[in-house]
């Protein structure tokens, strides 16, 4: 591998012209494709095997033209103050409302409210039901802005008016702070490198990668159905990553240099051995973001392969595109150790020959293991506590900022109609194989009314075929609560004792079930996709290290970090700690996805950190020296930089938290915040402790295993034994 790769960066560091011009291009013509692309539209949100979307898909069977998964849109009134929606000059503004928006072009029906009882028994709010013959992220902008025009209209009548449902769903906005993340960053590598130009190199190529990732997706957004959520998760990653693997070719590229080898020599040892440990790192974020498919969640699984191919392309850029920009600075680049004149390079230091911050932390790690190791286990475990309350939903229009009409709109259906008005349930009685359907219905219906926590049950609804029917059931709670998911779970046992009865199916369906539904399959998924990416990273880990507790020990520390940074995600999203500090309007369930989201993700970025700084280590193990020597060595040449690469990390993640889709806020602090205790805690602290205990045992492998194992060469030490002999002497005596 390090010979592979070595030779990879001598010719990019010679060949720079070309390997420039085809990174130049690649991006251009992903630039042109996404520009001409046509406009993607919303991702299919199907749960495959879910009994809610067995009931979308039998709806789609029954009642064509019924656009199950359209659109839809809650025109909530209330009257002024002292007066009711049923007096004269408030009904005919509702009714001259509901007139305007029935003559949408993409407005499949509109309920009227005084037709269909949709008054409040107070008489102050009322509601209008429109559905859309397509999704959300499908509406054309005419259609959103008539449905805001016929919203201002009844406003300019006295009423008010507010807008509830997913016809106004907008691309999330990330905002300036993402753009700040990235401010940081450049200043980090500029204190890193103590160079302009060499801390430009890894933005600038990380943002070439982002580039043509991004725009990739938004090519192939539209044949591919991908969301825009897909492409902000990717941006979010490959930049992070992107950034840290060009830190870590640039930076060993430097101490090469300081070891005084020629610039083309320094540029292929430093892709040699730092290229061998990214392309190790991409390969397990890849694998822990691919591994995503195993939920069986198509939204997920794309999220994931999206998100890995902008990885890949950021490991790609780092091997090829950072020599040959290397190339083109020349001499303007300088040795670790040396800063550019206008940093205050050519200055004596005050302290020559002192030991570096990574060295001296080391070292005070190696001398004081035990406390350094239980230190950091109470912290992360105290950390974690939280977690223990997690609760786990999917955020509907109660988790908006109140400054949203969708939130106005929620609250009020509250008020007028009760809390579990806002996600009715839907139950779809399939009665082809029943010889009297029609009782079939009827007994659903009863059996329903008598559940606890039902408030209403409108009669059922057949189809033209008369075989299949729809009864709409209010909760009395609202839909995120423990008590609407049991009644969930009431009807569907209900419902097996019904179908012996009567030679029907009954089917929960709606989007509060969607939601119930989507909960349970991550839950159940989460041990499976744990076991295959740990697994799956662990032998990887193993084939890098040649070592078998070094591996057991990283992902013990992955567990640590993760469960703390859940216990976090929890204090701020659920309970409201900092929760104006981080700008959390609304607290609540953690979103599904998120624990599982999580591991993968982290897993992946925490294996960065572990492979660069360990890599070092084993590097001077195999080298001779001590196992306590090697793991200050390598904290002397790595702890600066993965620093440096986890700061930057942090700050771009902390950008997204700017964005006014709550999934997206809530994965940027999660990730940041992770990235944190593991970066600074488990690999910074708790790895050379452990490492310290465990002494040359760390590095033990079984006799068959090392030779059943490829040697893949990470630590470079072909490259050692290719050096012409009289060079090695002199690179000692230097």
């Amino acid at each position: 591998m390090a010979s592979f790769l070595y030779k990879i960066g001598r010719l990019a560091f010679r060949r720079r012209h070309f390997v420039a011009l085809i990174w130049v291009a690649l991006l251009a013509l992903a630039g042109v494709g996404a520009a001409s692309a046509p406009p993607a539209g919303n991702t299919s949100f199907s749960i495959p095997g879910t009994e809610a979307q067995k009931a979308f898909d039998l709806l789609e069977q029954r009642f064509p033209g019924m656009s199950a998964d359209g659109a839809t849109a809650r025109v909530v009134f209330k009257a002024p103050g002292g007066e009711k929606m049923t007096d004269h000059d408030n009904k005919a503004a509702v009714e001259k409302t509901v007139k305007e928006l029935k003559s949408g072009s993409e407005v499949a029906s509109v309920a009227d409210p005084y037709a269909g009882h949709a008054v409040s028994r107070n008489g102050t709010i009322a509601y209008a039901s429109v559905k859309y013959k397509v999704s959300g992220m499908e509406l054309k902008d005419s259609s959103k802005d008539a449905l805001k025009q016929a919203a201002q209209h009844a406003r300019d009548a006295g009423l008010t008016v507010e807008v509830g449902g997913d016809a106004l769903t907008a691309t999330p906005e990330t905002g300036s702070s993402e753009v700040i993340g990235i401010g940081i960053a450049a200043v980090v590598l500029v204190i890193t490198f103590g160079s302009l130009l060499a801390a430009g190199f890894p933005l600038l190529t990380a943002l070439i990668g982002v580039g043509i990732g991004v725009s990739t997706i938004t090519a192939l957004a539209s044949a591919l159905d991908l969301g825009s959520t897909t492409s902000t998760l990717a941006s979010m990653i490959g930049l992070a990553v992107g950034i840290d693997y060009a830190l870590f070719i640039v930076s060993r590229y430097r101490a090469e240099l300081a070891e005084g080898r020629e610039r083309e020599e320094a540029a292929g040892r430093a892709v040699g051995t730092a290229g061998s440990a990214v392309v190790f790192a991409g390969l397990t974020v890849v694998i822990a973001l691919v591994g995503l498919s195993v939920v069986d969640i198509p939204m997920l699984t794309k999220m994931g392969i999206a998100a890995a191919g902008t990885v890949a392309i950021a490991v790609l850029i780092a091997l090829t595109m950072i020599p040959a920009l290397l190339g083109y600075a020349g001499r303007r680049v300088k040795p670790a150790g040396e800063k550019s004149r206008l940093l205050g390079g050519g200055r004596t230091p005050k302290r020559p020959g002192r030991p570096n911050m990574g060295t001296r932390w080391a070292s005070f790690v190696v001398r004081r293991p035990v406390a350094v190791l239980l230190l950091g286990v109470l912290g992360l475990g105290a950390a974690a506590i939280p977690a223990a309350s997690l609760e786990l939903g999917l955020p509907d229009d109660g988790a908006q900022p109140t400054s949203t009409t969708q939130r106005r709109a929620y609250d009020l259906l509250s008020e007028g109609f009760g809390p579990g008005f806002n996600g009715p349930l839907m139950i779809v009685v399939d009665a082809k194989d029943s010889a009297h359907p029609k009782t079939a219905f009827t007994e659903v219906g009863n059996e329903i009314k008598g559940l606890k926590d039902v408030v209403t049950v409108t009669p059922a609804v057949p189809n033209k075929a008369g075989d299949t029917a729809t009864i709409s059931v209010v909760p009395g709670s609202k839909p995120s609560s423990h008590t609407t998911e049991d009644l969930v779970h009431a009807i569907r046992d209900r419902g097996a004792a019904i179908a012996e009865k009567t030679d029907s199916k009954v089917l929960v369906t709606g989007t509060t079930a969607m939601n119930i539904d989507v909960s349970q399959k991550l839950n159940d998924a989460l041990l499976p996709y744990l076991a295959l990416v740990v697994g799956l990273a662990f032998l990887l880990l193993i084939v890098v290290f040649r070592s078998v507790l070094v591996p057991l020990k990283a992902a013990l520390g992955f567990l640590l970090s993760v469960m703390a940074a859940l216990g976090a995600v929890v204090a701020v999203f659920q309970w409201g700690w900092l929760s104006g500090l981080m700008n959390v309007e609304q607290t609540g369930p953690v979103m599904s996805m998120m624990p599982i989201f999580m591991v993968g993700v982290v897993f992946g970025l925490a294996m960065d950190y572990e492979v660069f700084l360990v890599t070092r280590m084993r590097e001077a193990f195999v080298h001779g020296e001590k196992p306590s020597q090697a793991v200050v060595t390598g904290f002397k040449h790595g702890a600066r930089v993965v620093t440096a690469a986890a700061v930057i990390m942090i700050a771009v993640f902390s950008g997204f938290m700017g964005s006014s889709e709550a999934m997206i806020k809530m994965i940027g602090f999660g990730l940041a915040i992770a990235v944190f205790f593991d970066a600074f805690i488990v690999r910074m602290a708790i790895v050379p402790a452990v490492l310290a205990l465990l002494g040359k045992r760390a590095w033990w492998l079984p006799k068959w295993l090392e030779r059943a194992l490829p040697n893949v060469d990470v630590e470079g030490e072909g490259l050692r034994k290719d050096a012409d002999p009289e060079e090695e002497r002199e690179l000692v005596r230097v």
